[in-house]
């Protein structure tokens, strides 16, 4: 029976309402303030607990490197050392400088009839010489 009936247009109005809400204060319960409050106090102990155990944890890593850094480090200088002390053995051969005397400077061993001998005048004395080595820890 009304869908023969033709709908009459609705007309809407739109009213605009200031409401003051500045005066309004929101009542919060002292013991759930309590609660919460507890809460995170609770909840910053234990981040700050993870946080600390996080950087121990990072930091065991990052000295770990470090410490295989510095052993590669020795080992390298320790081969280093090595080869060196092999060097100062051969540069102290005495049959090393005889080589090079021969070879490249051309000595050769002098003749007996090179060779002579003085006698020291009278009253002379003979100092003696002796080799001393400097102290290392100097």
């Amino acid at each position: 029976m009304a869908r023969n009936k033709k709908a009459r247009p609705v007309r809407e109005f739109q009213t605009v309402k200031r409401i003051d809400n500045s005066r309004l204060v929101r009542r919060v319960e002292p013991l759930k303030l309590r609660y919460y409050y507890r809460t995170l106090a609770l909840g910053s102990v234990v981040a700050a607990f993870f946080m600390f155990y996080i950087y121990q944890h990072f930091r065991c890593i990052d000295l770990s490197f470090q410490l295989e850094q510095v052993k590669a480090k020795q080992a390298a200088e320790a081969t280093l050392n090595s080869s060196l002390r092999l060097e100062m053995a051969s540069l102290r051969n005495p049959m090393r400088i005889d080589i090079i005397a021969r070879r490249q400077l051309g000595l050769t061993e002098p003749l007996p009839t090179q060779i002579r001998e003085y006698d020291s005048p009278p009253g002379a004395q003979v100092a003696a010489a002796r080799f001393v080595r400097q102290n290392r820890s100097q």
